[in-house]
């Protein structure tokens, strides 16, 4: 992501006019006489899937706002290696059907490349805001920063209860999500498949030694007892959540879904406020310190489940080195656009390389 004395990366190579033509003539197939109007992709559109708003004008002139979610552009030097918009699509379908949290209402699945260039959905767009990345909401000057004490209490224990309601999703109804990787529990396939998400990003290029050793410490701090396996949201936080006011109004982003513990998403929820808030106070401002503190939202997310939360120490460090794979192949991204040289150390592309060092030594929430 970007900072003040960094530029964004680029997030597309795609051409708006030719994604325009083609979502116009996808439109035309399936409902004759509509067309697409207003088309933009936002500017905090992210480097992953793709992010395309427009309105649906319908033959007898209502206007239906819409959001089209395309799967990542190949020649953009993608950050995962495989984008499952299908797979997307059924994680909200099993969403929407079973549990009371909120998601985009769905229109409409592509899963031939050929139409749009890429594999894609179509869903209704929902009124509200996001807490913003870029910059991200833990500066001044947005409408999350800017709110008081009790409106970001009010917001915080919202979206906890809303993980808390995902997470009663029944597990039978996602057998889609079931992991090939090898392993014995859901959390062992879990972290294999990350391992194997490190190997490719790291392919030809020097490994990472701060990542390997979190590898290491993640094996000697192993949960006892792995717990519930429930569906876990995959990118849990708030920047995927749409509020309207300070109440969730859906949630968004499903990419990196999967079966797990439920601390998994506590753990990626926790630590992705960390990772803003730490970045923000290396950059000589306050942020948001007492917002989405961790026991804090452990105690939150019990009251809300009945599940008291364990081993968060493991979980927000396999967070952590899970976001580090991340940034590790943002930077390699970056290098390959141009847009950033190569260090000599892989590690300085890690941009919480210090927070997750404290972890891996244990130092951190001390």
């Amino acid at each position: 992501m970007a900072t003040p004395s960094t530029p964004r990366p680029r997030t597309s190579t795609r051409d708006p006019e030719q994604l325009r033509a083609r979502l116009t003539d996808w439109i035309d197939g399936w409902l004759p006489g509509a067309t697409a109007t207003g088309l933009t992709v936002p500017q905090s559109n992210g480097m992953s899937s793709e992010t395309v708003l427009f309105d649906l004008l319908h033959a007898d002139g209502r206007v239906q706002p819409c959001v089209l979610r395309l799967a990542a552009d190949p020649d953009a030097y993608t950050v995962f290696p495989r984008y499952d918009m299908a797979r997307q699509y059924r994680c909200m379908e099993l969403v929407a059907a079973h549990t009371k949290a909120p998601v985009p209402r769905l229109l409409r699945l592509e899963t031939d490349p050929a139409v749009l260039g890429a594999p894609g959905f179509l869903m209704e767009r929902v009124d509200g805001r996001v807490p913003p990345d870029v910059m991200p909401y833990t500066y001044g000057g947005n409408w999350l920063h800017e709110a008081s004490d009790a409106e970001r209490a009010e917001l915080e224990r919202a979206s906890v209860a809303i993980l808390a309601e995902l997470h009663t999703a029944p597990v039978a109804e996602a057998a889609f999500l079931r992991s090939s990787a090898a392993g014995e529990t859901p959390l062992r396939q879990h972290v294999n498949e990350q391992r194997a998400y490190y190997a490719w990003v790291a392919a030809g290029h020097p490994a990472s030694p701060l990542i390997e050793r979190a590898f290491a410490r993640l094996e000697q701090l192993w949960p006892a007892d792995e717990g519930e396996t429930v569906l876990s949201w995959g990118d849990a936080r708030i920047g995927n959540v749409i509020y309207q006011g300070f109440t969730p109004a859906a949630v968004l982003d499903w990419e990196m879904a999967a079966l797990g513990p439920r601390e998994l998403d506590l753990g990626w929820f926790v630590f992705l406020h960390r990772f803003f808030q730490d970045l923000t106070v290396a950059f000589g401002q306050p942020g948001l310190p007492e917002f989405l503190d961790r026991q804090r939202v452990v105690a939150q997310y019990a009251q809300a489940s009945g599940h008291t939360p364990q081993d968060l120490g493991f979980y927000t460090l396999y967070a952590a080195l899970r976001h580090a794979v991340v940034m590790l192949r943002i930077g390699y991204r970056q290098i390959h656009f141009g847009e950033a040289l190569v260090p000599a150390d892989p590690d300085k592309l890690i941009m919480h390389r210090d927070t997750l060092e404290a972890m891996v030594e244990g130092r951190y929430w001390n």
